[in-house]
């Protein structure tokens, strides 16, 4: 029976198989989420970052977590916001992608934080109706999967937003 909840934290701090970072496309540290993870990681982080030769925007590759309390890290890189559907369709494939990584790896706890809304520019309330629903969804469709899904939110206004999309 799989799960999802909404908390407020730093992500680099829970203790869950993954969290996922919200990269840029050369994986090897940023702002934000990115640079939080990174630090709290430590260098081995960016060494076996530089073995994955980027990603592109929507796909997710996993790495260690090394000195997080998470097992390992799925980086994806969102949208940076443009206006246009596409930006919509490529937010949600971070979700999939992030989530199908962690099915086949055997993952079992996941926490994402809200993906391109810092540095990238995606509104705040649009991106989190496209997670909520990408992630219902693929949580609807295998069903059968054991995991729980934390959408984690950095500040209360972000919180809000989220608790009002776990409830649609």
């Amino acid at each position: 029976m799989s799960n999802l909840k909404v908390i407020q934290a730093d992500i680099t701090t829970l203790k869950v198989d993954a969290v996922v970072n919200a990269a840029n496309k050369t994986l090897l540290g940023g702002l934000g989420v990115d640079g939080a993870i990174h630090r709290a990681a430590g260098p081995q982080l960016l060494e076996e970052c530089r073995q994955l030769h980027g990603c592109e925007t929507g796909q997710a590759k996993l790495t260690k977590g090394y000195n997080l309390p998470a097992k390992f890290v799925i980086h994806t890189v969102g949208p940076i916001y443009s206006g246009v559907i596409n930006d919509n369709n490529l937010l949600s494939d971070c979700y999939i992608n992030s989530l199908e990584l962690a099915k086949k790896n055997g993952l079992h706890s996941i926490a994402f934080p809200a993906i391109s809304t810092g540095a990238y520019g995606f509104p705040m309330e649009k991106a989190a109706k496209i997670a909520f629903a990408t992630v219902k969804n693929w949580l609807e469709s295998n069903s059968s999967y054991d995991i729980e899904v934390l959408m984690c939110a950095f500040d209360k206004k972000t919180l809000e937003l989220y608790h009002n999309e776990l409830i649609k």
